[in-house]
């Protein structure tokens, strides 16, 4: 029996996912506006066949639907002429109703579902939601790419960013053992269990991630033009990305720095956490503010255990304002086993990537756990991504 808490995430979700390509002109859905992402009719076309091939096809042993659209879906076997094959945004949408509308009644039934070891403890189905609100975000980032590729530069925000920043708050983390990991009671990634016990070197943690007022310091000082705060792989990023900004800023013909967002353009607050940067860009951050102020020496960016410990004893804030880059690679717990399936699970961790905490605004509920690990290869700059600095012990 799936609790009816489940069943209205998904529902909610199924609301927004179908709601988003109506937003914006039918042609638009159909365009890939940042060739680091598919289209948002790819994605809504996705989004139905993930749930339908791990309740159908897998459960049920029904592949009647998934198997003809598997080469549209399955990004291991889609093409760039995917999002060119798609039905009219108006069969694309009426499609995904009518299995999301099946989907929701065989769970909310169980007597129309087979038994099946995956529907045991409700896991199956909270696997399927956050696999929707993952897509769901990617969604709104494929809206936030239409906005920054049809914007020009007349905007005039009505806060000027300033330089100008407060210190940076510290909260102590003590030399010790901790807890950390996914509880198997909850919604979890086969990649945050087993909980782990760690060790932890005493540190100070930033309260709050990098602001826009610290970043735009790092740029007023030349930051992208000095070699010694970046390291060897991010040389080469930066040899390839003629941008010395974050993803979605942009600089007027008055000197103002603003961002462009999923409606448009807006300011941009100092407080706030910077956002559209990539680990090479967070690292060399870390590296300038440690060479250049004698206050925060030894300034690194973190590692994800000290962020979830900083998060689940309530030292940190702003957590959910925008996923953080931490500095270490993503790799499996002690006792990993993937979920559902070992063919395409397993290989999450064999891409080098980095390591991201955190939610962001738009992020669903289901997603807003200190255990949640994201991951990313170092130059990804559209995720939206922050980071936060850890530094010695006071």
């Amino acid at each position: 029996m799936i609790s009816p808490t489940l069943l209205g995430q998904l529902a909610a979700l199924h609301e927004l996912l179908t709601t988003l390509p109506t937003t914006i002109p039918e042609g638009d859905c159909y365009q890939r506006h940042n060739p680091a992402l598919e289209s948002l009719a790819w994605y809504l076309g996705r989004a139905v066949y993930v749930e339908a091939f791990w309740l159908r096809e897998v459960v049920a042993d029904d592949d009647s639907l998934t198997k003809r659209v598997r080469p549209l879906f399955d990004p291991r076997l889609a093409s760039d002429a995917a999002s060119i094959s798609l039905p009219p945004r108006e069969h694309l949408l009426n499609w995904a109703l009518e299995i999301q509308e099946e989907d929701l009644l065989r769970l909310a039934n169980p007597a129309m579902l087979p038994s099946h070891p995956l529907l045991q403890d409700e896991r199956l189905i909270s696997f399927i939601i956050q696999e929707l609100a993952l897509i769901y975000e990617h969604m709104l980032l494929v809206l936030s790419a239409r906005q920054l590729a049809r914007h020009d530069t007349d905007f005039r925000p009505t806060q000027t960013l300033r330089a100008g920043h407060d210190e940076i708050v510290m909260a102590e983390i003590n030399f010790g053992h901790y807890r950390l990991g996914g509880d198997a009671r909850h919604p979890h990634y086969d990649n945050e269990v087993p909980s782990q016990v760690v060790e932890l070197h005493g540190c100070r943690i930033a309260v709050h991630p990098v602001s826009n007022a610290w970043f735009l310091d790092f740029i007023q000082a030349a930051g992208y033009q000095h070699d010694e705060w970046w390291s060897e792989d991010g040389l080469l990023w930066r040899a390839h990305n003629a941008s010395a900004h974050p993803w979605y800023w942009r600089l007027n013909p008055h000197g103002e720095w603003y961002e462009v967002g999923l409606n448009g353009p807006l300011g941009l607050p100092p407080d706030e956490p910077v956002s559209g940067i990539s680990l090479h860009e967070a690292e060399a951050f870390s590296r300038w503010l440690a060479g250049h102020n004698s206050d925060y020496r030894g300034a690194v960016l973190q590692h994800e255990y000290q962020w979830e410990i900083a998060a689940r004893n309530q030292l940190i804030e702003d957590t959910g304002r925008a996923a953080e880059w931490c500095a270490n690679r993503f790799f499996p717990y002690d006792g990993f086993a993937p979920f559902p399936d070992i063919e395409s699970r397993r290989d999450q961790f064999d891409t080098l990537e980095h390591s991201i905490r955190g939610s962001h605004l738009h992020s669903q509920k289901i997603l807003r756990r200190p255990s949640l690990r994201r991951h990313a290869p170092a130059g990804t700059g559209w995720l939206l991504n922050t980071t936060r600095l850890v530094f010695p012990p006071a």
